[in-house]
């Protein structure tokens, strides 16, 4: 497996881009210092996806940065993308593993400290705590955690970790402060005028954590 950095974890959503191609968005990004990215697509037919993935990671080829599939096991075999990204609800973590193979990213979503405890018997190579706040990006997920969820899960968890939903600026440095190794971040970034200057922002708040 790759190594990689969650430190800065940028998950997209095109209706948040203001009309500007993806590609464009998460490229700026990445020179603003995101350090992985995952690709998330709920609304589209699966050509269309596998088509954006196949883009997006020819995009991210040249910077290094590792690309995840969100839920959709086929599409990351399909592009042969670096990492997948699962769900409590989503394909069973080891039928994903025996499958997507020893050597790829595989990331759990805990929705609490019993998922983050039943995630200490797998070998996933992360899990992200979520969501620690609300947000209408993403609607399908458990009570929010709050920064007491985040503390608890990161107290007992095995894994490296990031922290997900309703995370910006005003709000990192609590997030890295309770423990989290990284930040998800969808529309902070995605819906910014500037993605690059608003990664950059972000990152230089997890990093002065460290």
């Amino acid at each position: 497996m790759k190594p990689f950095d969650l430190s800065l974890y940028l998950v997209t959503d095109r209706s948040l881009s203001l009309g500007r191609p993806l590609e464009c968005v998460v490229e700026e990004a990445v020179q603003g210092g995101v350090s992985i990215v995952q690709l998330r697509e709920k609304n589209c037919s699966s050509r269309e996806f596998y088509e954006l993935a196949v883009r997006l990671k020819k995009c991210l080829k040249p910077y290094h940065i590792p690309l995840i599939i969100n839920d959709r096991l086929d599409i990351a075999l399909a592009c042969d993308a670096e990492g997948l990204h699962i769900g409590q609800r989503d394909i069973p973590y080891n039928i994903a593993r025996k499958l997507f193979g020893k050597d790829k990213i595989i990331g759990l979503s805990v929705e609490s400290v019993q998922d983050a405890q039943d995630a200490n018997e797998t070998d996933v190579d992360y899990i992200g705590i979520s969501p620690v706040f609300g947000t209408p990006t993403k609607t399908d997920t458990a009570c929010p955690l709050g920064l007491d969820g985040v503390r608890a899960i990161s107290k007992i968890s095995r894994h490296p970790n990031v922290a997900i939903g309703g995370i910006n600026h005003t709000n990192a440095t609590e997030i890295i402060k309770s423990g989290a190794n990284g930040i998800s971040v969808v529309s902070a970034i995605m819906s910014a005028g500037s993605p690059r200057e608003a990664a950059a922002e972000l990152r230089r708040i997890v990093d002065e954590k460290e």
